[in-house]
């Protein structure tokens, strides 16, 4: 079986750098796709569409980014995914521990589940092994 495509939909550099560092220790073998806002990756997606080799298994979506934030890319996502060669899992990110941010998420059909950051190698091993 070939290993997971991973999506990082995330503005922060730091948070892309140490998770990608963190995912790759885990699986070498893994393809990380990174995107610093919901737009870059919706462009991705739509360019994409029909292309199950090179759509992400994983999507690791940050809330607060510039330009198309979580909820937003949600929102467009939601329109895309039917007409999408391979369905991703969504797991959103963020460092809130808002209670309406954490249940808006879970109560997100979209959503598989809300992690805060940082996000610590097992649980992305966890991520990474569930697929």
């Amino acid at each position: 079986m070939a290993a997971p495509i991973i999506a990082l939909i995330d503005d922060d550099d730091v948070f892309q750098l140490t998770s990608s560092r963190m995912l790759r220790a885990i699986n070498p073998e893994l393809n990380i796709n990174q995107f610093a806002n919901g737009a870059e990756a919706l462009t991705f997606f739509s360019e994409n569409i029909n292309n199950p080799d090179l759509l992400p298994d994983i999507i690791l979506l940050d809330i607060n980014m510039p330009y198309v934030d979580g909820w937003m890319f949600l929102q467009d996502f939601e329109k895309m995914k039917v007409n999408l060669a391979k369905q991703p899992t969504i797991y959103m990110v963020s460092s809130s521990i808002d209670p309406t941010d954490i249940n808006k998420a879970k109560e997100n059909e979209q959503v598989e589940d809300y992690l805060i950051k940082p996000i610590t190698k097992a649980k992305f091993e966890v991520l990474v092994n569930h697929q």
